[in-house]
C-alpha cells in the first residue's frame, strides 16, 4: 500500500512539475510579477499531494524591509512555509548542485551561502538586504541547519547582520524581524512524539531520496506553524542579542505546539 501510494505521488508530482516548472522558468526570464506567486501555488499543491495538513498563528507581518527568523527540522519546512504567501530563503549553497531539488530552489529565487567561507557572508548579507528593501520577506534559517524535531538549536547571529544592512539604505531607517515556528504534530491522527518525529525530521546523515520516499508512502502529517510578534528595530538593533530573543520565542512558541499547548 505505501509503495503504491509512493508511486503516485511521485507521479503526480512529475506532472505538476512538468507545468510549472517552464512557466517559472520564462516567468524569471520576462521578470514577470508572478514569478513570485508559482512556486505558493506549486508548494501547496505538492502538500496536497503529499497528505500534508497546515494549522497556521498568526501571519506574516506587512511591515518591510522583514526577516523572519525560524527553526528548521526536514526539508519539508520549504513546502510548508513556501505555501503560505511569497516568500524568500536562505540555504547552504549545497543545495543549488542537489538534482530536482537545486533547481527549484533556483526557480524560488533562493539565496545561497557558502557557510565554509566567512567572507561570503558579506555577499549574502548584501543580496539578502537587497531583497528586504526590494519587499521580499525573507525566511532565515537561524539554527543554521536542521534538528530532530524535538528541539530548538541555537541561533547563529552571522546573517542577522542584513537586517543592519537593510536599515542603513531603507527609507526608515528600520526593519522588522519576526519569530518563526514550525513543529510537525501528528501523524495519521495520533500525536506523533518524540520517538515518531524523526520519521518527518531530516537531519545528520540521512539519505534525502530515501527519507522523500518515505514521506511520499506514509503521507496524513499534521504541521503547525506560529508566527510570532515582529519586532521593529531602528538604531538600537544588536544581532547577537536579536538571535537570542527570536530563539527564545521560536523555542516557546515550538514546545507549545510539540506538547499541544498553542492556542490560536
Amino acid at each position: 500500500m505505501r509503495t503504491t501510494r509512493a508511486i503516485c505521488a511521485l507521479l503526480l508530482v512529475v506532472c505538476l512539475a512538468v507545468v510549472l516548472i517552464p512557466m517559472q522558468w520564462l516567468a524569471l526570464k520576462c521578470n514577470w510579477p508572478i514569478q513570485r506567486y508559482i512556486p505558493v501555488y506549486w508548494h501547496r499543491w505538492i502538500l496536497k499531494i503529499l497528505g500534508i495538513r497546515v494549522n497556521v498563528l498568526g501571519k506574516v507581518a506587512d511591515s518591510r524591509p522583514l526577516l523572519v527568523t525560524s527553526n528548521h527540522t526536514s526539508w519539508l519546512d520549504i513546502l510548508v512555509i513556501g505555501s503560505l504567501q511569497p516568500l524568500s530563503f536562505i540555504a547552504k549553497s549545497e543545495v543549488a548542485t542537489w538534482p530536482i531539488f537545486g533547481l527549484l530552489a533556483k526557480l524560488q529565487r533562493t539565496i545561497f551561502i557558502d557557510r565554509s567561507r566567512r567572507r561570503d557572508t558579506m555577499r549574502v548579507n548584501e543580496a539578502i538586504s537587497n531583497r528586504m528593501n526590494s519587499g521580499d520577506a525573507i525566511v532565515l534559517f537561524a539554527e543554521g541547519t536542521s534538528s530532530n524535531g524535538n528541539e530548538v538549536k541555537p541561533f547563529r547571529s552571522s546573517l542577522l547582520g542584513a537586517v543592519h544592512q537593510a536599515m542603513q539604505t531603507s527609507a526608515t531607517h528600520s526593519a522588522t524581524v519576526q519569530p518563526l515556528s514550525i513543529a510537525y504534530t501528528r501523524l495519521h491522527g495520533m500525536p506523533m512524539g518524540r520517538m515518531w518525529r524523526p520519521h518527518v525530521a531530516w537531519y545528520g546523515n540521512m539519505e534525502l531520496l530515501q527519507h522523500l520516499w518515505s514521506i511520499c508512502g506514509e503521507g496524513g502529517l499534521d504541521v503547525e506553524v506560529h508566527f510570532g510578534e515582529p519586532t521593529k528595530y531602528g538604531a538600537e538593533f544588536n544581532r547577537k542579542q536579536v538571535a537570542k530573543q527570536m530563539e527564545a520565542e521560536v523555542r516557546s512558541m515550538t514546545l507549545a505546539a510539540l506538547y499541544g499547548k498553542s492556542s490560536a
